[in-house]
């Protein structure tokens, strides 16, 4: 298959148009990344946003699979020499794996079955009498196949109908049938399995849950396939058998048969369709269930990871970090405004301690002696009597606290990563720092980690790994490079997800830094081991030198367009500096002036737009939160309470929230808003600070129902 014919067939199936499609599949080929292409080459892909091109790119690889299998077919089917041109044609045709698979299935090498043992005992001849369909006699067509092998005219039809069977479930449209039958009405049934009831109590929801599949959502599929495997559940998936049989006897019962014909074909179909074609579709459906379902899930957490890494930072501040526990106190760690370590210790302010005089003591020295600008307090156990205390102690005018999430802290402070960034510190130090460092920039320091270890997914352990992976690979990279890069401070975690750079040449890039200083421009990055021109094109416009030798260094503009800026100033009878600090001059420029065969309206568009803002961090600031402090544990709230919370989890059926309690609660998708809601996202984001007001509080269960209907913001 071509790149060409690879384009049609995507352009047909989104909309867009082949050339773009075709010049975004030439540009990946070439080497070019996502990023790099929906930022720079926006003329040639007609605009296409990362999304785009990454579907485009994942189709991509799955019709160049489907292409290898039809390959594969199409040998075989000629080394059995049924290949006619007819077929070949239909298979060359066709871009549905499942429907491929219905064209084989015939030609498929086959297992001993039931009726491959049948022909090898010589009746098939018997099998094509009865499909004929005029036999009046068929017991006494049947008598002459009974052989040693066929004991009577009773097992020789046995035989024969099996043949019939397996030529039912092998025709297209007995499967095209039962697929459209399934794919309309199936429903999807979860049972408990009895012995397993206590045990399985997390998955009480689907003891007895039945619902259309079509209706079935993303994270209720995969609840009941995880209770599946884990020995809870039985799971089905079924259509209505008689309705569906009756759909198929007409594909092969003449209107002509005899009776004994018409009765024995009636239930080879029926026995085709229970032993056969129901099993095969019912685990086609399932599959492909699990794919949307997969599809939906992932898309949930690449959501809620790029809002996590897009979070807003505090900045170049120095920040107290405190991982918070009981029994082995609480670890404190004092960052510098690059984030440097510049001490640690412990404090005990909680129970059995209760040193909250020593703990005062203690925390005032270091906020004085660091000059510390703001406290980073980790939401873990005993984050909120901590929080208390630090309240308490009265902490000095402009040191703000910030509640700030812990989760992947202890993944990143036994990582390889921590290690070597604190080799002579311990997982408690490496992990308060890890929530210092989050405060001052969430993206530089949540890039260190696993995201799947971040906790803002929806069964992310269930879906299909190599999907998730490409998808938060892709987000993670898209989040780095919309923000752009610090070469000179970034760690090589950072780098590495910067567009052409990778984990070897972010190694060189901050050795090379290490022995020569601070870059002094971009163009000094050529003088870096293994930057090419190449990965120079892809990476330069991503990477920024905020006290560069051209003041451009510090924006979006790619450098392959400085001279078309330079232009611009020379035409406005200005320098470049006094042109960038004149916005009413470049505002007021007829682009249509620079437009060439390289050159369009939209780069122009963006440069302009970057100019306007060189170097200023598309994020927000980060704003400090306080929890109601009058409450602490669950068995504090009661309905009709409204109460401040933070948003710290969005999947498909609602919102978590935390109160501050201990336990997160929930807003269903209904108690979102008063109007109808596709999704949760549409309303609020993650670790936006949110008013609630409690509906139910469930103490035994851990469950706290939350409503933002009714409820001022």
């Amino acid at each position: 298959m071509t790149q060409q014919a690879i384009a049609d067939i995507i352009a047909a199936e989104t909309g867009l148009k082949t050339v773009h499609v075709e010049a975004a599949l030439n540009l990946l080929a070439e080497g070019a990344t996502i990023p790099f292409v929906s930022r720079y080459r926006k003329e040639a892909t007609g605009g296409m946003n990362e999304v785009e091109i990454f579907n485009i790119s994942s189709r991509a690889g799955e019709l160049e699979e489907l292409m290898k299998r039809k390959t594969y077919i199409l040998n075989t089917i000629e080394s059995q020499g049924n290949l006619t041109d007819e077929l070949r044609s239909r298979i060359e045709a066709c871009n549905d794996i499942n429907v491929l698979e219905d064209i084989y299935l015939p030609f498929k090498p086959k297992r001993r079955t039931r009726a491959q043992v049948a022909r090898e005992n010589g009746l098939e001849p018997l099998a094509k009498i009865i499909m004929a369909q005029n036999c009046a006699d068929i017991e006494k067509a049947a008598a002459r196949f009974v052989t040693d092998a066929v004991a009577d005219t009773g097992a020789a039809i046995k035989g024969a109908s099996d043949i019939i069977a397996e030529w039912v479930n092998e025709h297209e449209q007995t499967r095209a049938r039962v697929r459209d039958q399934f794919a309309r009405f199936a429903t999807i049934t979860s049972k408990v399995v009895k012995s397993k009831a206590e045990e399985g109590e997390n998955y009480a929801n689907y003891f007895d849950f039945s619902r259309p599949l079509a209706r079935c959502g993303s994270h209720a599929y995969l609840a009941m396939r995880r209770g599946e495997a884990e020995g809870f559940l039985r799971v089905s998936i079924d259509v209505d058998e008689e309705k569906t049989i009756s759909r198929l006897v007409p594909l092969f019962v003449k209107r002509s048969a005899t009776t004994a014909s018409r009765e024995l074909i009636t239930a080879a179909v029926t026995d085709a369709y229970r032993r056969l074609t129901r099993p095969a579709i019912e685990n086609e459906i399932a599959a492909d269930a699990k794919v949307k379902a997969d599809a939906t899930a992932i898309d949930t957490f690449t959501g809620n990871l790029r809002q996590l890494l897009l979070g807003a930072p505090l900045g170049s501040k120095r920040i107290m970090g405190i991982d918070p526990g009981f029994r082995t106190g609480c670890k404190v760690v004092c960052l510098d405004a690059n984030g440097n370590l510049l001490h640690h210790d412990i404090i005990y302010p909680t129970a059995p301690h209760n040193d909250f005089s020593g703990s005062a003591k203690k925390v005032s020295r270091l906020l004085s002696l660091h000059r510390i600008e703001a406290i980073a307090l980790g939401n873990g156990t005993a984050s909120r009597e901590t929080e208390k205390f630090l309240r308490g102690m009265g902490l000095p005018a402009g040191v703000e606290l910030f509640v700030v999430s812990e989760n992947g802290a202890s993944v990143y402070s036994a990582s390889k990563v921590a290690r070597d960034e604190f080799p002579d510190h311990d997982v408690t130090v490496r992990g308060a720092v890890s929530i210092a460092r989050r405060l001052m920039d969430p993206l530089a320091e949540l890039v260190k980690i696993d995201p799947k270890a971040i906790g803002v997914g929806q069964y992310q352990h269930d879906v299909d790994q190599t999907k998730l992976k490409a998808a938060l690979d892709m987000t993670v990279a898209s989040c780095v490079n919309s923000v752009g890069i610090d070469v000179n401070t970034a760690s090589p975690q950072l780098l590495a997800y910067v567009s052409g750079i990778g984990e070897t040449l972010a190694g060189n890039i901050v050795a090379y830094r290490a022995a020569n200083g601070d870059f002094p421009s971009r163009e000094a990055l050529k003088r870096v081991p293994r930057m090419g021109p190449k990965a120079f094109e892809q990476a330069a416009g991503f990477l920024r030198v905020p006290t560069g030798e051209n003041i451009l260094d510090n924006t979006a503009v790619h450098p392959e367009r400085y001279q078309l800026v330079a232009r611009m100033a020379k035409d406005a009878g200005m320098t470049l500096d006094t042109f960038i600090h004149s916005p009413e001059t470049f505002r007021n420029i007829d682009l249509n002036r620079y437009v060439d065969s390289n050159t369009g309206t939209e780069t122009l568009n963006d440069i302009i737009a970057e100019l306007e803002k060189p170097g200023r961090d598309p994020r927000q600031q980060a704003v400090a939160f306080e929890f109601d402090d009058s409450l602490h544990d669950i068995i504090d709230l009661r309905s009709g309470m409204e109460l401040p919370g933070i948003v710290n989890n969005i999947t498909d059926f609602g919102v978590f929230v935390d109160l501050g309690v201990h336990k997160s609660g929930l807003i269903h998708i209904s108690q979102l808003s008063a109007k109808r809601v596709a999704h949760p996202s549409e309303v609020v984001k993650l670790h936006q600070h949110v008013r609630v007001k409690v509906l139910d509080v469930d103490v035994k269960r851990g469950r706290i129902s939350l409503t933002l209907q009714g409820v001022e913001q």
